[in-house]
Order: structure tokens, then sequence, then C-alpha cells
């Protein structure tokens, strides 16, 4: 392919995109309030429209009142083209869990569900992608969460011992031959959290997860964008060098009286590391007690003009689930994000 019409085909779908976002944000528009929204020539999103008639996606409707001239057509973004399936993995505690979500193309909720397990493994998991499927056939793209890493295609950190090594995500767009995106669940949750807040300008902020029975992890937001590290690694907290064995750590991490030493060392390292806004806890072993008491050591330690404003993050699951929801959705769409060279 040459270099020019690999170009062509490229600004085609960044105009596609550019008409569904404006669709979408205004309900309903004619070509000409498209044309205004997007920057695009009548005549290109026309040709565009007409293309998105013909599959399904747009949906002409009643004809704009006539004021003088011709009347206008008018078209909707059909929500209901297509369908996402997300399921987040949970471990925590004694039973594994798997909650579903199916939800349109405006993120609107079709269906839900939750299957309680013995054990989350890879079966499990394609017998309730497979349910799902059968269920709603305009599924055409999958979000997984996971208690775990994902590195080049592998899950090689995780709290279900039976899912490491496994290339999940390529071994279900092979099986089902649909977009699939596995993820993080505190890269999921913090980003969910953050969409929540409708930030108006870019922000710092942690979530930082105390599971029962496992180790903590957290998920990072640096200047609005969600970050991974080069190997998909940031966020490991328990890796931090506590100068303990991790059968230490996770022995003082399940006692009262030495988790709020352990739980501020891990704090006060991400405020050095990040200097974020805002840190949110999470897990069935942060309380909303401790939060004093991190901040009696933390203060020690960091300038209180640096502390970061510390909560215990309410209904986190509802922000495990919007943060899939928005990553799938996103895996369906043309990029369009223009990054400014900072200063």
């Amino acid at each position: 392919m040459s270099q020019i019409t690999n170009n062509s085909i490229r600004v085609k779908k960044i105009n596609q995109e550019l008409i569904k976002q404006a669709l979408k944000m205004m309900k309903q528009g004619t070509k000409s309030m498209i044309a205004s929204a997007t920057g695009l020539s009548v005549a290109t999103c026309g040709n565009i429209l007409n293309e998105f008639l013909e599959t399904g996606e747009v949906i002409e409707t009643e004809m704009e009142q006539p004021n003088g001239g011709r009347p206008a057509k008018r078209f909707v973004y059909n929500s209901n083209f297509a369908y996402i399936a997300c399921i987040y993995i949970n471990a925590e505690g004694d039973q594994h869990s798997l909650t579903y979500r199916v939800a349109n193309l405006s993120g609107e909720e079709i269906d839900a569900g939750l299957h309680a397990v013995e054990l989350a493994d890879v079966t499990v998991i394609e017998h309730v992608i497979e349910s799902l499927i059968t269920k709603h056939p305009e599924i055409k793209a999958l979000g997984i969460g996971i208690p775990g890493l994902v590195h080049q295609g592998v899950i090689n950190v995780c709290d279900i011992a039976e899912l490491i090594d496994v290339p999940l995500e390529s071994r279900l767009k092979e099986k089902y031959e649909i977009e699939v995106t596995v993820d993080n669940d505190m890269n999921l949750t913090v980003y969910g959290f953050y969409k929540k807040q409708d930030y108006e300008e870019d922000k710092t902020i942690v979530v930082v997860t105390f599971p029962r029975n496992n180790f903590p992890g957290s998920g990072m937001m640096i200047d609005g964008y969600i970050h991974r590290g080069t190997t998909q690694f940031a966020g490991e907290v328990s890796f931090l060098p506590f100068g303990i064995s991790r059968q230490e750590q996770f022995a003082r991490l399940h006692q009262q009286d030495t988790f709020e030493s352990l739980a501020a060392t891990t704090i006060m390292s991400l405020i050095a590391v990040i200097n974020p806004e805002t840190i949110a806890l999470t897990g069935e072993l942060a309380k909303e007690e401790h939060i004093k008491g991190i901040y009696q050591l933390c203060s020690g330690v960091i300038p209180d003009e640096h502390m970061p404003q510390i909560i215990v993050l309410d209904h986190p699951h509802d922000h495990y689930m919007n943060g899939l929801i928005a990553v799938t959705l996103e895996s369906l769409s043309y990029n369009l994000q223009l990054v400014e060279r900072r200063r």
C-alpha cells in the first residue's frame, strides 16, 4: 500500500470518528450542524453519513421544519448498532466472581449480572463470554479486567495463579473474532474514578487497593493519562523496598497494629515519586478510621504543602466497571488523540 493511499485511509477514519463523536454529543444534527461541529465540509459529512446510513450506524430522522428554505434531514447516531461486553474478575476474599455488563455504544446498560465461582480460570471466563455472545450477538468488543498485569500480551502477575502465563487477549480475539482488551483492575478503577470527577484540567491521582488475602496494588493517572510503565509493571506497590520479606509484608498488612505504618510508607513513596492531588484507598483492609493515622505518619516526613487528599473510595467496583466500559468503547474508536509537546 502506498503512503498516499495509507494517509487517505487514515484521514477518512479520522473524519468518520469526528462525525460519530459529534453526533453522540449533539444527540441529533443536520449535515450543516455536523460540519460546523467537526470543521469538515458539508460534502464530506454528507458522503460519510450516507455510508453510515447504509450500515445502520446512523439513523435518519424527521425533517427540520422549513424556514423559508429547503428542509434539512436530521441524523441520529444509532447507539444500539453494536454492543460491548465487559467482565471484571474479583479474587478478593474466599470466593472468586465475574461481574459483567453489556452496554451499547453510548455506554448505556443493556444487561448485567454476577457469577460467583470457586475458581475464575480461563474455562470459566470463556463460558461466561459465550453465554453473553449467544444472548447478545450484537457484541463487537470485549473488555476484561484482571487482578494482575499483562506484559507483551501474557498475564505474568496475577492474584489468580491459574491465569499466570495465559495470553488471554490474543486467545479470546482468535476464538471470538472480536476486539478484545485485557487490563489491570487498578488501571481501570483509577480511570473510572478520574472520568467521574470530570476535571476541567489534567490531574494526577492514584487509587491504591489493600485487599484481604492478596498483596496491594495501585493505579495511577499522571497528568490525565493512565500510567502503565514500560512493561505494564507501574503500580505494583507490593514490590517497594520495605526492608522486609514479602511474607512479612503480607502478615503486617493483615494486622491492625502494623497496617497503618505499611500503608503510610506505600503512600509516601507514591507522593514522593508522582506528587498526586488525591490518593484514594480501596480494599477490605483499608478503613476510614485509618486515614487519620496515615496522615500523621506521612506528615512527619512529607511537607504539608505536598500532602494530597487521602480518602477511602466509596463503591470502587462501580468505578472499576465504568473504567472498563470506557476503555472497551475506546478500543472501537479510531484514535484522534493529539499530544502536545510538554514544555
